[in-house]
């Protein structure tokens, strides 16, 4: 069997496979690359951290107690920092701007863009440019978090899968989320949150359920993987002093939440208003890393804890006697350096994530407000622990929007779910404090709002129609052997502005378009050219496949079914199809006038409209079947669909049909010899 003919096999297997079964293999899969890729980036952001900070200046970073547990120590060589963070920004910046542009800044909000607005167009190059870019930039002490690298690894490969096994728009989206989420949820050692993440973080106001069970596959997978590589302890350990037992205290966790929706609010505006800053620079963007490394760098020198992720500084924070230890003007003012340090390298074009930061600013700003209210407050724990765990969730699952998988994985990175009752109340003020804003310019209000549901919600009857009902024949059809010329003359015969190409075996290629022939050697073959575009399968929903032309930048497109061509489909046969069946509903509403009700009815396995054309039914006068539920598909209503037992009927029925209506949906086959 040659290569081509097992990846045409296998791409007809997934695409025909049921949701589950389909999904808990790709799944798999996903997780599996998600976890080693997070695993890699562990491991190369330790490098960078001991090459450019431990070698050059001699500052080993506080990590937190899943991760070594160093204290926090002052650098050998403190006047190397800000040359250090500086190189990483320069040497970062080279490779990013070089390479692919698309890598700067935060990995998430592109796996978010790529969800929205092309999940199959992440370059394979994307993941790995932003594993050795966020390496360098964290490493070298610049400000980010792990989280970005990871998810930009996760969704890439989703995007290379949903490319090579030719998966429809839905399924695409569906990739890119899971690995976006397999990837969180392996770095932070959170696999629960990472898949509630998945589904929570494209919308504001939103969630992709689509993608709740492959994300919880590929987390769970991507864990496994990561915690066998690397370790599976939570990245702060244990904390036992967490724990919530005074209801008097929800005044305390009121104003954390308070204090955090406004942190939230500035943390937002100022990375934002940076980024808008140094786009307006005039040197190269390569060099602006740079200089905001030297920045962050020095300002380093007075606060280390804005260096790195400061995991170690939160770990700090968590315990009493080392939190009691610090200055009191360091705790509060690191908050709001760490706000200023991470806007600053990663809104210059570095590379990173403004996740693991968003957290770390929270814990902080808890402890704070723990060192604040501890003497002179009643009832204040006795523990800064409650109030560090309550204000990192506060504060990111308020800008993130997606307070249920922060909540979760703050609870899985420290290994305790004492404090999700506060939480909900912090985050619920939090979020109502933060508004509208979000530390994703991506994050799009609901799926009504996405250009990947665009038609699904702007014209819903859309998702009912399959593709191949609105097909029309090819007018010209080429081969992979057809030279240039004779498919030149045979698409000018049929005056066509491009036509379908089949490969020897009769399969759909893809398609070429005349003007790319203008310019090619006459006596070359189609084959030798590149052929790509969509392929829209004939099972495929209209709304989606007007989502693939409209993502292709494509006026039509071939339609296949069980491998081979069905005909040719343009927007407007797309349109044409939707105002047939839209006119078809109303004419029959309309037939049943205005006092008409709904009726719902499950096709039983003995009922005798199982196997039978719609057509061909004995329906009352002025009743109208307006859709067929079956599975999780709504199928609509065509005179040559025949029903099948489990099918869920909703039927439109003038008040006098209704009785007749009902006894035929109740009706039963008759089995000879019954009555006997």
């Amino acid at each position: 069997m040659s290569p081509a003919f097992v990846l045409r096999t296998l791409r007809a297997r997934v695409r025909d496979a049921a949701y589950l079964r389909k999904w808990v293999v790709l799944g798999a899969v996903i997780g599996v690359i998600s976890g080693v890729g997070a695993a890699v980036f562990f491991w190369a952001l330790e490098l960078a951290s001991n090459v450019f900070l431990g070698a050059i200046a001699g500052f080993s970073p506080a990590s937190p107690l899943g991760e070594g547990a160093r204290p926090i120590t002052d650098a050998a060589r403190p006047w190397a920092i800000p040359l250090v963070v500086g190189l990483g920004g320069l040497i970062s910046g080279l490779i990013v701007f070089r390479f692919a542009p698309e890598a700067e800044g935060h990995g998430t909000d592109a796996a978010i863009a790529a969800f929205h607005h092309g999940a199959r167009r992440i370059r394979a190059r994307i993941p790995l440019i932003k594993l050795v870019a966020s390496a360098v930039t964290i490493g070298s002490g610049g400000s980010g978090g792990r989280e970005g690298p990871t998810a930009q690894i996760g969704a890439g490969f989703g995007s290379f899968l949903a490319r090579f096994l030719d998966l429809d728009a839905r399924d695409a989206r569906i990739a890119v989320s899971t690995g976006m989420g397999a990837g969180i949820g392996a770095i932070f050692r959170a696999p629960l949150g990472g898949a509630v993440l998945a589904v929570e973080i494209p919308y504001r106001e939103d969630v992709e359920s689509d993608a709740l069970v492959p994300a919880f596959v590929g987390s769970i997978v991507a864990f496994s993987i990561f915690g066998a590589l690397v370790g599976f302890s939570p990245i702060f350990g244990r904390v036992s002093g967490a724990g919530f037992t005074d209801p008097r205290q929800l005044i305390y966790y009121s104003v954390i939440g308070i204090a955090a929706g406004l942190v939230g609010r500035l943390y937002v505006g100022s990375f934002y208003g940076l980024t808008r800053w140094f786009r307006g620079w005039s040197i190269p963007r390569a060099l602006r890393p740079a200089v905001a490394g030297l920045a962050v760098g020095t300002l380093g020198l007075v606060l280390p804890g804005v260096l790195g992720t400061g995991y170690g500084w939160v770990q700090a924070g968590l315990d009493r006697t080392t939190l009691l230890g610090l200055p009191l003007w360091v705790v509060l003012a690191l908050p709001f350096a760490k706000i200023l340090a991470t806007s600053l390298s990663i809104g210059s074009g570095g590379s990173g994530g403004v996740f693991g930061p968003g957290m770390v600013i929270g814990g902080l700003l808890g402890a704070g407000i723990w060192r604040l209210l501890e003497p002179i407050a009643p009832g204040v724990p006795a523990d800064p622990s409650p109030f560090v765990i309550v204000a990192m969730m506060a504060l990111f699952g308020s800008v993130a929007h997606a307070p249920l998988a922060v909540m979760l994985m703050v609870a899985e990175m420290t290994d305790s779910l004492a404090m999700l009752g506060p939480a909900m109340l912090a985050i619920g003020i939090a979020t109502l404090v933060v508004g509208d804003r979000s530390m994703y310019a991506s994050q799009l209000r609901s799926r009504a709002d996405s250009p990947a549901h665009r038609f699904r919600f702007a014209l819903p009857l859309m998702a009912s129609i399959p593709a191949g009902d609105a097909v029309r024949a090819a007018r010209a059809v080429l081969h992979t052997g057809d030279t240039v010329a004779v498919a030149r003359d045979r698409m000018e015969a049929a005056n066509v502005p491009g036509a379908p190409v089949l490969a020897p075996d009769g399969s759909v290629r893809g398609s070429i378009d005349l003007a790319e022939l203008t310019s090619a050697d006459p006596a070359m073959t189609i084959g030798d050219l590149h052929v790509d575009g969509p392929v829209i399968n004939a099972d495929d929903p209209l709304d989606d496949a007007l989502a693939a032309l409209t993502d292709a930048h494509r006026a039509w497109a071939p339609v296949q079914a069980n491998d081979r061509l069905a005909g040719v489909l343009s927007a407007r046969d797309v349109v044409a199809a939707y105002r047939r069946a839209l006119a078809a509903n109303v004419r029959q509403v309309r037939a049943v006038g205005s006092t008409g009700a709904l009726v719902e009815a499950e096709v039983g396995p003995s009922s005798a409209l199982a196997g039978q054309a719609i057509s061909a039914t004995a329906w009352p006068r002025d009743t109208v079947v307006v859709s067929i539920a079956r599975g999780d598909r709504v199928i609509v209503p065509r005179g040559d669909v025949r029903l099948e037992a489990g099918d869920r009927l909703t039927v439109f029925t003038a008040p006098a049909a209704r009785a007749d209506l009902e006894s035929l949906l109740a009706a039963e086959v008759r089995v000879a010899g019954a009555e006997g």
